[in-house]
């Protein structure tokens, strides 16, 4: 999963004809592997209890994997929660807020959530390609012109993950280093 991560963030960086900077990318950032475990819902006929709270990644990349248990939902631009379906042996890419703000706000934060409905346990497994600590996130000058001005000020990770931690919300990046 690390590979393909990496892969994605190489087709990303050459979209963006900013492949020179795919090399220090993947210096500046290390990976974590987490198994998440969700709780079977109270048997209630057909009511849904939340699993995970809506959220962007705070990450650059994730990679989310899942048994046949159904429940990641997406908030889509106009405000509606859509349920996506994953196909068995399938992955799902999230950008997260640090290639957001990298990226000078072309690429998407998908805010998503976990809804369980059922009596079984849903299992996912995600790679994670997060900033070191002591990086700091600030967009390169290429992204940077009259039609896409500059939207996020430098910042050191650790001290916006810090900032996430003590005021969890929706909006974390843009209250943080959003100009």
């Amino acid at each position: 999963m690390l590979e393909l991560c990496l892969v994605i963030l190489r087709m990303i960086t050459e979209s963006l004809g900013m492949e020179k900077h795919y090399d220090s990318l993947v210096e500046n950032t290390s990976s974590v592997l987490r198994l998440m475990k969700y709780r079977v819902a109270p048997p209630s006929g057909d009511s849904v209890q939340l699993g995970l709270v809506a959220h962007t990644d705070k990450s650059a990349l994730t990679i989310l994997c899942q048994n046949q248990v159904q429940g990641l939902e997406l908030l889509t631009k106009q405000g509606n929660w859509i349920q996506v379906k994953l196909p068995e042996a399938s992955f799902i890419v999230f950008v997260g807020d640090a290639l957001k703000a990298w990226s000078n706000g072309r690429l998407h934060a998908a805010t998503h959530r976990v809804m369980l409905k059922g009596d079984k346990e849903r299992y996912s497994c995600g790679v994670f390609l997060v900033p070191k600590e002591e990086v700091t996130i600030e967009v390169p000058q290429e992204l940077i012109d009259k039609d896409h001005p500059l939207l996020y000020r430098p910042f050191k990770f650790s001290d916006y993950f810090s900032y996430f931690v003590s005021n969890i919300t929706d909006d974390a990046l843009e209250l943080y280093a959003g100009l």
